[in-house]
C-alpha cells in the first residue's frame, strides 16, 4: 500500500519527522569524511553526505552546506584555508564516522581516536585508515538564495587510493574498498554489485561486462 504525501502535509508534519523522511528520499548516498586545519592549527573532522560528482577537466567536486548562520568549522576553515581532504569511509572506522559529528570541544580525530595523516605537504589533514583520499583546493563558493544553504566547489589536487580497488580503465571497485555508504542521518550501508552494464546505445542489447 503507497503512502501519500503532499507538500502541505510535508509541511505539517512533526519538524524531526519531516527531516528524516526528506534526507532519506534521495537514497544512498556518498559518505566522506572532510578533513581540516583552522588557521590556528587545530584540525577537524566531519561526516558530509552531500559531496557530489562536478567534472572530470578539470577534475572537481562539489559539497553542500547548511546555512552559515552558526559555527560551523568545516565551513569556516575551508573559507579560511582554501584547503580540505575527502576520505572514504570503510566499514572498519564507521562508528567512529558517525561520532564525529559530535560536538567535541577539540579535535575530533583526537575525540574519536582515529588517526590524522600528513600526505605532500598539503596543508589539510587525512583519515590514516581510508582507502581513498582526496586533497582538494576552494574554487568556488556560493550561498543559494532558495534557502541560504552554501555550495562549496573544490578542485581535486590529489588523489591516493588503495590499488585492490583500482581498475584497469580507470573506475574505482567501491566493493574491493569497502566503500560505506549512508542513507538518511544515520544508517550505514555497505554496498553490494549487482552488475556493471555495457555503454547503452540503441538497438543494442545491454550486457554485463
Amino acid at each position: 500500500m503507497m503512502r501519500h504525501f503532499d507538500k502541505k502535509s510535508i509541511l505539517e508534519a512533526d519538524s524531526s519527522y519531516r527531516r528524516d523522511l526528506i534526507n532519506c528520499l534521495s537514497g544512498y548516498k556518498s559518505l566522506n569524511l572532510i578533513g581540516t586545519k583552522s588557521q590556528a592549527g587545530i584540525t577537524n573532522l566531519a561526516p558530509f553526505s552531500q559531496v557530489f560528482h562536478i567534472g572530470a577537466t578539470p577534475p572537481l567536486v562539489g559539497i553542500l552546506f547548511r546555512p552559515h548562520t552558526v559555527e560551523r568549522h568545516t565551513l569556516q576553515n575551508i573559507l579560511d584555508t582554501g584547503f580540505f581532504t575527502l576520505n572514504h569511509v570503510s566499514e572498519a572506522f564507521y562508528k567512529q564516522a558517525h561520532q564525529t559529528a559530535a560536538r567535541f570541544e577539540g579535535s575530533e580525530f583526537e575525540g574519536t581516536g582515529l588517526e590524522e595523516e600528513y600526505l605532500d605537504d598539503f596543508f589539510a589533514p587525512f583519515v590514516k585508515l581510508s582507502k581513498v583520499k582526496l586533497a582538494c583546493q576552494l574554487v568556488e563558493q556560493q550561498t543559494l538564495a532558495i534557502n541560504g544553504t552554501v555550495l562549496v566547489i573544490g578542485s581535486i589536487e590529489h588523489i591516493w587510493l588503495d590499488e585492490t580497488g583500482l581498475r584497469a580503465d580507470g573506475s574505482l571497485d567501491l566493493n574491493a574498498l569497502g566503500t560505506v555508504t549512508v542513507s538518511g542521518l544515520d544508517e550505514y550501508h555497505v554496498g553490494k554489485k549487482l552488475a556493471r552494464l555495457s555503454y547503452p546505445k540503441v538497438g543494442k542489447p545491454v550486457q554485463e561486462i
